[in-house]
């Protein structure tokens, strides 16, 4: 089948000015002032001003691919890797520094929560608003009126602007218009992970009918292997700006996850503009000293710094520990009482207690999601990594001489009795 995407030699670089300067105090300004005013002015000024130096960023460098009619094809990599960057050139919003993109059909993307969206108009007058700006006619708008309004579930607030949606409201309308728009080409961020679990369910299903029965093509990123698995054939890895490996879903992905970074401190950059933000993920071991590789008989906590700037009701925190693209096991903050919290801004620190032999010995990740009910998300973050080592201590190391399979290690309790006669 022929290549509806064909990228040649592409690269993307920036220019990062880096300004050096001096810092003067109104002392040291009065007092040069009053001894040489000329000399001070031109000499304080060289330093205060200092000189620019401009280094060179390449985002993405050297990047060859096709992709062929109706193909789904997953982007991966660990922040920085150049993901976004690569969608934004195809999706024509930036030019490319180097090389050439050939694209064979019409294309739509979904790149940011309410890109094209008017704040002021209502969700009814957005959707015609989106649709003109994605290239559909207002005839065309009309007649998928009905079905966008149904697939995004937003009838309630179908006439209130749109500034008084959730980030979640924001996603389902966003992506019921694109959806809807029939191009030949879908072009799909992390933002489906905004969405509730039920909604992220119902965009694989409609993306899954684009490619399968449509036969148009998808070109998604996500962090969530496990929906990469489930969407898509072929899988292309980026790490610093260049293709690490492309080709069948799982041995990507594998390549992936065996060679991330094991790190035990993670931060992020805040963005105030959310409503609240996760800014640092620890692990620490028993000793509550930064480790990321534990041994199986030691205990670890996992530490939640996140901070809240408008306040939130009914939420929680929760982690998903994964193997692979498996997901092991979901445990929240209302697993006990089942109740959720309401959130004042300011900065708050949630830590998990891990137990010993829950894990057994091997590599796993977790994600962190801050979300309301039914996983609406508030901020997510996603693959962070930790190993479980064997020890000298370990009892099923020396029963079984050796690991013993499985990915979990609890010990449970086990009760013999003899039946007497």
């Amino acid at each position: 089948m022929e290549p509806i995407i064909i990228v040649k030699n592409i690269g993307k670089k920036y220019d990062i000015v880096h300004q050096k300067g001096g810092y003067i105090t109104l002392r040291d300004v009065l007092a040069g002032i009053i001894k040489k005013p000329l000399s001070f002015i031109k000499n304080k000024t060289k330093e205060v001003i200092g000189r620019e130096e401009k280094e060179e960023f390449w985002a993405l460098k050297d990047l060859n691919f096709t992709i062929k009619k109706g193909e789904a094809v997953g982007v991966i990599g660990a922040n920085g890797a150049g993901k976004s960057t690569l969608l934004k050139l195809l999706s024509k919003i930036t030019p490319p520094t180097t090389g050439e993109i050939t694209l064979k059909g019409s294309v739509a993307s979904l790149l940011e929560v309410g890109t094209g969206f008017h704040p002021e108009l209502t969700g009814r007058e957005n959707i015609f608003l989106n649709g003109a700006v994605l290239g559909m006619s207002k005839k065309e708008i009309a007649k998928k009126f009905d079905s966008i309004v149904e697939f995004s579930g937003i009838e309630t607030f179908l006439d209130t602007p749109v500034k008084r949606y959730s980030s979640g409201m924001y996603v389902r309308l966003a992506f019921a218009v694109a959806a809807h728009m029939e191009p030949d080409i879908l072009i799909v961020d992390e933002v489906l992970a905004v969405g509730d679990a039920e909604f992220q369910k119902k965009c694989l299903g409609k993306m899954n009918e684009i490619t399968k029965k449509a036969g148009r093509t998808v070109l998604f990123v996500s962090h969530n292997m496990s929906t990469i698995q489930k969407l898509c054939k072929k899988c292309i890895l980026l790490e610093k700006g260049k293709i690490k490996m492309a080709g069948e879903t799982q041995k990507v992905i594998d390549c992936y996850l065996n060679n991330a970074e094991i790190r035990a401190v993670t931060e992020y950059r805040l963005n105030p503009n959310e409503s609240a933000q996760i800014s640092k993920i620890t692990i620490l071991d028993q000793n509550e000293k930064y480790q990321a590789r534990i041994p199986i008989n030691q205990n670890f906590t996992i530490k939640i710094n996140y901070e809240v700037f408008k306040e939130i009701k009914g939420a929680v925190i929760s982690v998903f520990f994964y193997s692979g693209e498996d997901l092991l096991l979901l445990s929240a903050e209302s697993d006990k009482n089942a109740k959720l919290k309401s959130y004042a801004p300011g900065e708050y620190t949630t830590s998990v207690s891990i137990p010993s032999f829950l894990f057994n010995v091997g590599t796993y990740y977790f994600d962190v999601r801050f979300h309301r009910p039914s996983l609406e998300l508030i901020d997510h973050k996603q693959n962070i990594s930790f190993e479980i080592l064997d020890t000298e201590n370990n009892p099923k190391s020396e029963i079984f001489k050796g690991q013993i399979s499985g990915v979990m290690a609890s010990i449970l309790d086990y009760r013999t009795n003899k039946k007497t006669i």
